[in-house]
């Protein structure tokens, strides 16, 4: 795979050289109202159909083609197309800036269709949700949710009710790398996954990547949900936000100095503590149960070939039961980006980012008294590059040196406690990345995105490391000091997407990639958790890989109105990390010890239905898969369903625009249940209790299904101020989706154990939120 690509790239090249004399026209794109660049927006020659290209993630876009005469067309969703005429005799800078679609321009709006980019883009496998959409799918208790908006796409599967975990194509919650303005983001959840860690007044644009997967991307197994925030309106200054049942919301926003900088600060909180202190019980009312979290965000413009960005986001939870227990938990995330335009044809992002997760859970009770602490620290350096060699290719390279501290976990208590004082080992590694990608246009009808990565993984003391047998044993121990290399691993990732295109309005795609995960989540739990713990690949761990290959039919219908996508996936995993029965992981000195390794196998059928624009949108999402693994220590070494193995999964969403000021929305889901492990008898020997279970995931929880609905109300339009009304029902029909089955020895008949459902939304949840700006 790796000489074919390098192949690609030596044919590719010699073809522009015999190119005749071209030009090329770049610049940004921007929102005409609040400055914000355009990700994603299209540049188009209209002459020359095959001819275009997008602006990339921080708006800018370069397009190449001979000298000649020309009208190019502007377009992204929900804006206004314009046409604008360019004589092309020179390299040109032009910087456009698009009206949305309900506002008028002095320019020529184009009447063409809407644009075919499913089609003609070499990618597959990728979504991209419209921000506009997200605030409109009802979701519980009114708090708008890109995670959860997330998993009503095909491929993409919730991990369960009051959970914000997903599983991609197969893979497990961990193997999806989940960036907030490139930042790494490890506990997506608060308030235990009822609600993500994404305000989406502060974001700006939201791709998750399922396969296909581009060569700028590594580091874990399944997918990369890329979350960008709003860079600031820098024309005016804006106040908005919103006042629900259980939480509230505020963004600020407004230029530095206008059309050259500007600044975004939003926040919001529950206050569901507030109630708590209103009970007449003495533990309740002194209990704590809240989340917060801030997104802020600040951009400059030196000129036109240069800026800077500072972006970060802190978010924390508090739950607790007066003198009783507590447990904190939070992300903390900053970004400062430079952006540098050498010329028509070079861009360049020079990123430093840091990232911090960290936890505390505490008992106060004088007996069982303990702190146990845990947090993971990364330091990642990366820059990226994007060259427009010719109009037939667009060179995308870089590297980064990503550094991590984990801290598995600390417990403390005072002297009276049960529990003993341990402290785990910190553990310190490197990551390093080089990539490079081809965008090549090769014929009118094929395109090809084709590169490599090679990753590399270094671990470092301090510290001492245990050799363990398949047993668990230790079979040795080896120390190394402060900046030695205890265990390293190289490896090279090849990365193919390719579109033949039938006709103007369909397509067929195939992609191939590997990808390789050095981060590893620990969990005996099938609902996320902030206790989750983190280790890196060591002697006994060996990078988790990942080989995908997929295929699929892409079809448009009525001027691209509508989209139809047919994709089939196989996914090879190698290296795969599971727990042995009965496994301690949470603050254990020799957890590695009780770790088991394996295979796994993904596979299926994903079906999409869109419909983009119009007074009703919306789209129906289907997947019939399979996943399973296998491990030689556990089901006598046969494959077995994993985890996240969900056989059906299906999906509606529809929006409509009833009138001016009222819309509608509505969603639907079906899920086949969980694959869980149940006792299935017990013994007692010597006065203790043991339990036996069936083999691992031989059972299946009831499957889940939900229907919810929203309405929206529109104020009525003032120059300066608007307001608005969100209504919505989760679960309008009360559907028991279980959260989790416990055990217990009936009341009411001798010796035998009996199953307990529960379900956190049993019943109909209302909602209701006021929304301002001004």
């Amino acid at each position: 795979m790796t000489r074919l690509l390098f192949t690609f790239f030596l044919i590719g090249i010699s073809f522009s050289a015999f190119a005749q004399k071209k030009y090329t026209i770049s610049g940004t794109i921007k929102d005409s109202a609040t400055g914000e660049t355009l990700i994603g927006a299209t540049v188009r020659i209209k002459e020359m159909p095959s001819n275009g290209t997008a602006t990339n993630s921080y708006g800018f876009y370069s397009l190449t083609a001979p000298a000649g005469n020309y009208t190019l067309l502007f377009s992204y969703v929900g804006y206004q197309t314009i046409e604008k005429p360019v004589s092309l005799h020179a390299d040109q800078t032009i910087a456009m800036a698009l009206n949305s679609s309900g506002s008028l321009t002095e320019v020529v709006i184009s009447a063409n269709r809407p644009n075919n980019d499913q089609i003609t883009s070499p990618q597959m496998g990728v979504e991209k949700l419209n921000m506009t959409q997200v605030n409109q799918v009802p979701v519980v208790l009114g708090e708008k949710d890109i995670l959860k908006t997330i998993t009503l796409m095909p491929g993409v599967k919730s991990a369960g009710e009051g959970n914000t975990g997903f599983y991609v194509r197969g893979g497990a919650a961990d193997q999806n790398l989940i960036l907030l303005d490139e930042a790494t983001v490890y506990n997506a959840s608060h308030l235990f996954g009822f609600f993500s860690t994404f305000n989406s007044d502060a974001i700006k644009d939201v791709s998750i990547y399922k396969g296909g997967m581009p060569a700028e991307y590594g580091g874990r197994l399944s997918s990369v949900l890329d979350v960008k925030m709003l860079d600031g309106n820098d024309k005016d200054f804006t106040v908005q936000g919103g006042l629900g049942l259980i939480s509230s919301r505020i963004k600020v926003e407004g230029p530095i100095e206008k059309d050259k900088g500007s600044f975004m600060i939003s926040a919001r909180r529950t206050y569901i503590d507030v109630f708590l202190k209103a009970s007449k019980d003495s533990t309740i009312k002194g209990s704590s149960l809240y989340f917060y979290d801030i997104n802020a965000k600040a951009n400059y413009h030196f000129d036109d070939n240069n800026a800077i960005y500072l972006s970060g986001y802190f978010g924390k939870d508090v739950i607790g039961l007066k003198n009783t227990f507590g447990t904190n938990w939070g992300n903390a995330t900053g970004t400062i980006r430079y952006n540098h335009i050498f010329n028509s044809k070079l861009f360049s992002n020079t990123s430093l980012i840091f990232s911090n997760y960290n936890y505390v859970i505490q008992s106060f009770l004088s007996d069982n008294n303990f702190k146990a602490t845990s947090k993971i620290n990364d330091i990642n350096l990366k820059e990226d590059l994007q060259y427009s060699l010719s109009s037939k290719h667009t060179l995308k390279f870089g590297v980064n040196v990503l550094h991590h501290t984990i801290a598995p976990g600390d417990i403390t208590s005072n002297s009276s406690s049960s529990f003993n004082d341990i402290t785990v080992q910190q553990r310190y590694g490197f990551e390093t990345a080089a990539y490079v990608s081809d965008d090549w246009k090769a014929s009118d009808k094929l395109t090809v995105l084709y590169g490599l990565r090679l990753s590399g993984f270094f671990l470092f003391g301090p510290g001492s490391f245990n050799t363990y047998d398949a047993a668990g044993n230790v079979l040795s121990t080896s120390t190394y000091g402060s900046g030695q290399v205890a265990k390293s691993y190289l490896n090279l990732e090849p990365r193919l997407s390719s579109s033949y295109q039938l006709n103007d309005v369909s397509s067929i795609k195939l992609s191939y990639n590997r990808n390789t995960q050095n981060i590893h989540l620990l969990t005996n739990s099938t609902t996320s958790s902030p206790t989750d713990l983190y280790v890196m690949s060591s002697n006994n761990i060996k990078p988790e890989i990942a080989d995908q290959v997929s295929t699929g039919w892409f079809r448009n219908f009525d001027d691209n109105i509508f989209e139809f996508s047919a994709e089939i996936y196989y996914k090879w995993l190698q290296n795969q990390i599971d727990y042995r029965d009965g496994a301690q992981l949470l603050v254990n000195e020799d957890v590695e010890s009780q770790l088991v390794y394996g295979s796994g196998r993904a596979y299926g059928v994903e079906l999409f239905l869109k419909k983009k624009y119009g007074r009703f949108n919306g789209w129906i999402g289907y997947t019939l898969s399979r996943t399973e693994d296998k491990f030689a220590a556990i089901n006598d070494g046969n494959y077995f369903p994993a985890t996240q193995d969900r056989t059906h999964d299906l999906s509606v969403v529809g929006i409509y625009q009833l009138t001016k000021r009222w819309s509608l929305s509505s969603t639907f889901i079906y899920q086949t249940g969980n694959a869980v492990t149940y006792p299935t008898g017990k013994y007692e020997v010597g006065g203790l209790t043991t339990f036996s279970y069936s083999e691992r995931n031989g059972y299946r929880e009831p499957s889940n299904n939900r229907l919810d609905i929203g309405a929206t109300l529109e104020g009525k339009q003032h120059k300066k101020y608007h307001s608005s009304w969100t209504f919505g029902i989760y679960n309008v029909y009360g559907h028991r989706d279980p959260y989790s089955i416990t055990f217990q020895n009936s009341k009411t008949v001798p010796n035998t154990t009996e199953a307990l459902e529960t379900s956190i939304f049993a019943t109909p949840i209302p909602s209701v939120t006021w929304n301002f700006k001004f």
